[in-house]
């Protein structure tokens, strides 16, 4: 399976969820490749503190920040590997275009801020035009970076945004804002490598990579 995480709006915490999810397909034992497609190497920077903090699973990471690089190696080694996750975005470009005609997933996060919601609109441009190109890419929406409260009007009101947008399907698996997520990832951790334990954390990131590979799964 072929996951994107990506959004031209920067800011929304795309590395660090694909960090996570990366982390957490590779401690639950599957083959992992992590592909940093964004010039910041934010990722690949990850996991690099991983290795040299000598973490075991080891995370197979690369970086091809451009389009053409990207899908030529995705394309020879993407049988290789049982989960691919792509870091790509914060703008518009060549990289993220590749990866959304290779992929099987596509998730955006959105923070719950009204100029967030509104850059949606480009990556759902981007949508159409990969679904014009390849079949079967579904792309799902999910709030990062949400008020930590439970009943908060702007995590609501930015879900009732979201779900307007036909091109996403809205994932209700919401990350909130928890220093655990930045603390794990600038060493390159799972939120459940953590110490000390943020069991929110833990729980909040379990429940996006139950829903996004159940959803595929199911499909």
């Amino acid at each position: 399976m072929i996951i994107t995480v990506g959004n031209t709006k920067g800011g929304v915490g795309k590395t660090t969820l694909a960090v996570q999810l990366a982390i957490a397909r590779a401690l639950a034992g599957r083959d992992v490749w992590l592909i940093d497609g964004d010039r910041q190497g934010t990722a690949a920077a990850a996991i690099a503190a991983r290795a040299e903090g000598g973490r075991q699973p080891g995370i197979a990471c690369a970086q091809y920040a451009d389009g053409p690089a990207l899908r030529g190696q995705v394309q020879q080694q993407r049988n290789k590997w049982q989960d691919i996750i792509i870091d790509a975005g914060g703008r518009d470009s060549t990289a993220l275009r590749a990866a959304l005609i290779l992929s099987d997933v596509l998730l955006v996060p959105f923070a719950p801020r009204s100029y967030d919601v509104w850059a949606l609109d480009d990556m759902a441009a981007l949508v159409d035009e990969a679904r014009s190109v390849r079949d079967g890419l579904r792309a799902f929406a999910v709030m990062n970076q949400a008020d930590p409260g439970e009943h908060s009007a702007d995590n609501a009101d930015a879900a009732a945004a979201v779900a307007e947008v036909p091109q996403f399907e809205y994932l209700a698996a919401p990350i909130r804002r928890r220093k655990a997520f930045s603390n794990a990832g600038g060493a390159g951790l799972a939120v459940s490598e953590l110490a000390p334990r943020d069991p929110k954390a833990i729980a909040e990131i379990d429940s996006l990579v139950s829903s996004l590979f159940n959803i595929q799964q199911i499909a």
